[in-house]
């Protein structure tokens, strides 16, 4: 993709008054794509009720065969656009390129895909009960908000739309400000195959945009990955309207290391859970538990991992950590970073950000590995969205699982041990929604994900995530197998 044809994309929601826009950088280099206009309350209120419309008057009486073809065909157009997408979005991002194409676009592409197969299976239950028998009808919610953060835009977009669109739901979705020109071009394509306004995209900031959004009184489900801060926010607007809400929030997930574990596969898991997608990610292993016998082998093998990462442009395909999104996340990793000095931990390893002029206002931390962290540092309790790890040493099992749950998120985790049984036991003592075993991998579609406490609750990326946006009515008809009884004052009127 050109400059032009990216300015060609941004040019649909430019505009030229500062006040009622918002700019968009490109991470690598600092230079303006574009500015955004931010739509206002008004507007906002325009595309809810259109959505509303779109709902009571078509997309609720469509078949789950007829909805499940268009999520199909909406897979299909997203994979032929997939090239176009992963180039913008890693612009405008800052990560690898290679992340965007065969990670982001994939799983986004496969989310419509998995969810159009299951929008024509979803039924209800019978009840036989003597004189009375109940069926139940699962219903959709109607108009469904979906929040999208900046870190993984294709695949946040997806997990929002996908299985609200199938289970019968419009959507409205408000694209992060950060980088909305990704969820912006999606959105375009989808509404090449959905009728009307039954999925709509509104920019904006998230003061104001996400709150008129969160706050609508047709907004009757909504979807929301973000900061813990904001999820608390989030649920106050929801309140107020008794909507229901699926947060996927912040991680500080732990990633234990036993003294039995095969440290080459430990390291490889290690490198990937920190460093992937620049630790810009509720996922990231930003706590690596390592035994003290093996403390010592690991790090040496870890730093050296670490060491061999490529710091540089997203585009270029050398390219393994690439810039945060904005210049002010920067400055808020880089400050974590100087916290952990102040707090005494080790500065153990410091990657070097690239020296191509070209890239002087690019927005790059580099990759960073502290060592001597103990449990109380902030380093080691707040998630920090950088790439930038803790290593913690442990003496005993219990230990670990303590330190683990040592914080106020229970997303993910991981263990690295050749302990079958240690294994079992630290999945069932871990509070966390997904644990790994000598792994790492982040593909998680079709299986449940999500976290507890102040991860967020609910689940994305599986079937029982249809359940997120469906509501169960009862109805209950005289079975004709014997007379219905009633009331005694009822009788004879």
């Amino acid at each position: 993709m050109t400059i032009a044809e990216l300015e060609s994309v941004a040019a649909r929601w430019s505009s030229d008054d500062e006040a009622g826009s918002f700019p968009v950088h490109e991470a690598a280099t600092g230079r303006l794509l574009a500015r955004i206009r931010a739509a206002d309350a008004a507007e906002i209120d325009a595309a809810v009720r259109g959505a509303h419309r779109a709902f009571t008057e078509d997309w609720r009486h469509r078949t789950g065969a007829e909805r499940g073809r268009m999520l199909r065909r909406a897979a299909q157009l997203l994979r032929e656009h997939a090239d176009e997408i992963a180039e913008i979005e890693s612009r405008e991002v800052g990560k690898p390129i290679e992340i965007s194409r065969h990670y982001d676009m994939v799983v986004c592409a496969e989310s419509f895909e998995f969810f159009g197969a299951l929008a024509d299976k979803i039924h209800g239950d019978f009840f036989p009960g003597g004189p009375i028998d109940t069926y139940t009808i699962r219903e959709p919610y109607g108009v469904v908000a979906g929040i999208i953060p900046f870190n993984w835009p294709p695949v946040h977009t997806a997990a929002k739309a996908a299985p609200a669109l199938a289970a019968g739901n419009v959507v409205v979705l408000k694209p992060p400000e950060q980088c909305p020109l990704t969820v912006l071009r999606i959105t375009e394509i989808l509404q090449e195959v959905f009728p009307g306004q039954v999925v709509q995209a509104v920019p904006g900031r998230g003061s104001e945009a996400g709150r008129a959004l969160t706050g609508h009184p047709l907004v009757r489900r909504i979807s929301f990955t973000g900061s813990p801060a904001t999820g608390r926010a989030v649920l106050k607007d929801a309140a107020e309207h008794f909507t229901g809400a699926l947060l996927e929030l912040g991680g500080k997930c732990p990633l234990i290391v036993y003294e039995d574990a095969d440290l080459d596969l430990a390291v490889s898991g290690a490198v990937e859970g920190t460093f992937f997608n620049q630790g810009e990610a509720c996922t990231s292993a930003s706590r690596v538990l390592v035994h003290d016998a093996v403390a010592d082998e690991f790090i040496r093998r870890y730093i050296a991992a670490t060491s061999r990462l490529v710091v540089g442009d997203g585009l270029d395909p050398r390219t393994h950590i690439g810039a945060m999104v904005t210049a002010e996340h920067k400055r808020n990793v880089e400050a974590f970073v100087e916290t952990g000095q102040l707090e005494g931990a080790v500065l153990a390893f410091r990657g070097r950000i690239p020296d191509d002029p070209r890239l002087a206002g690019g927005y790059f931390v580099p990759p960073t590995v502290f060592t001597d962290v103990t449990p109380g540092m902030r380093i080691a309790r707040e998630e920090i969205f950088g790439p930038v790890a803790s290593v913690i040493r442990f003496a005993t099992d219990e230990e670990a699982i303590e330190i683990a749950n040592g914080t106020d998120f229970a997303l993910v985790a991981a263990v690295y041990t050749q302990d079958d049984q240690r294994a079992r036991r630290a999945g069932r003592e871990i509070d966390a929604g997904v644990v790994f075993v000598n792994n790492y991998n982040r593909m998680f579609l079709g299986t449940p994900f999500g976290g507890n406490r102040a991860s967020g609750y609910g689940r994305e990326h599986a079937a029982e995530t249809l359940q997120e946006f469906l509501r169960t009515k009862s109805v209950r008809t005289p079975s004709g197998r014997s007379q219905v009884p009633t009331w005694s004052g009822a009788r004879g009127t």
